[in-house]
């Protein structure tokens, strides 16, 4: 996403780095954590980090910094559809509303460079729709479409999805740090 004249590489990339510890309440806070840790293991690089999630406002955020596990310590995606659905049975369609964030923390040496955040809202369906994507794509429909992130196609989802939204922002914040490092 971030296109050409950058080498990305995630932390599977590097096997002996140790597990970082996702404490925050927030995703800005997540994103902070993972950001500044890696900063610091590995100074001198510039590290992206990100913390992303769904937020259900009418459910006081949730499932929020905790989408991943939502179900529990061994959630999987569809038992955390399912209880998000489960949660929203009786919920009008007006409180439904819903939508994704992706926050990207750009460090280098134990120092916050930037951040971006993006949003996608929608509504979350009353059953699943397509089998496409992962995690809650099946039952989120992003404003202004009829189909869910899990029947769009992944050119769409690249264009207006909560990551591409963000990416956008750090892309022009990286553009501005190389003509900083060309001078």
């Amino acid at each position: 996403m971030l296109g050409k004249g950058w080498r990305v590489r995630d932390l599977h990339a590097l096997p002996k780095m140790r597990q970082i510890r996702e404490t925050g309440r927030t995703f800005l806070q997540n994103a902070k954590i993972k950001a500044l840790a890696v900063s610091c293991l590995m100074p001198n690089r510039l590290i992206l980090a990100d913390d992303s999630g769904l937020v259900v406002p009418a459910l006081g955020g949730k499932p929020g910094v905790r989408s991943a596990r939502f179900s529990g310590p061994r959630a999987t995606d569809e038992s955390n559809r399912r209880k998000l659905l489960k949660l929203m049975v009786r919920m009008a369609p007006g409180r439904r509303i819903a939508y994704f964030q992706a926050t990207l923390v750009l460090a280098k040496s134990g120092r916050v460079l930037g951040v971006e955040i993006g949003r996608v809202w929608g509504r979350i369906t009353p059953s699943e729709q397509g089998s496409g994507g992962f995690g809650y794509d099946p039952i989120f429909q992003p404003r202004g479409y009829s189909k869910t992130f899990g029947l769009l196609s992944v050119r769409i989802k690249d264009q207006i999805s909560h990551r591409a939204v963000a990416v956008k922002g750090i892309k022009s914040l990286l553009s501005r740090l190389k003509l900083e490092l060309a001078v």
